[in-house]
């Protein structure tokens, strides 16, 4: 009984491989095709030169796109804030304000939260608080134009700092 049945799936499985082969191909359909002979007078094209683009500048630490095109840099260096900034190609760049101030919650303390003032350094804002781990937390930063009691706030991110 077990032959039988052996023998009849084989033969089952030998039927379903010759239904799903394809039928010899025809000569007609094998023949090469017919080769033109190049136009003499034909001018070979030129391939257009491909400018390879350079990859796009990372920004270090968390990237905050401004309102006008051009981004900022939060991260922390050295155990402070450091708030770096961009053009629109992402290359860097002076920073357009005097000053920025940053406030944190402050997860080791009831004291209320951590502020810092970021203050002018190269092409970047330095703060003077060390920032303490873990960094998974709310950042508020405010960007200042002006001098002493004359700054003015000119633009406020609340950035979701994960450094």
């Amino acid at each position: 009984m077990k032959r039988i049945t052996v023998l009849a799936a084989l033969l089952l499985a030998v039927s379903q491989i010759q239904a799903q082969s394809q039928p010899a191909a025809k000569a007609a359909d094998t023949a090469p095709a017919a080769v033109k002979p190049a136009d003499p007078k034909a001018v070979p094209t030129a391939k257009p030169v491909e400018k390879k683009k350079e990859p796009e500048p990372i920004i270090p630490g968390l990237t905050i796109p401004r309102g006008n095109g051009t981004f900022l840099g939060l991260e922390v260096v050295g155990g402070n804030f450091k708030l770096s900034f961009y053009d629109k190609k992402k290359k860097p760049v002076a920073p357009d304000v005097s000053r920025a101030t940053a406030r944190w919650p402050n997860l080791k303390s009831i004291t209320g939260p951590n502020r810092t003032v970021l203050n002018p350094n190269g092409k970047s804002l330095i703060g003077s608080k060390p920032v303490l781990a873990p960094y998974s937390f709310n950042v508020y930063i405010s960007l200042m134009q002006g001098d002493g009691d004359d700054a003015t706030v000119v633009e406020t991110y609340d950035v979701p700092f994960r450094g």
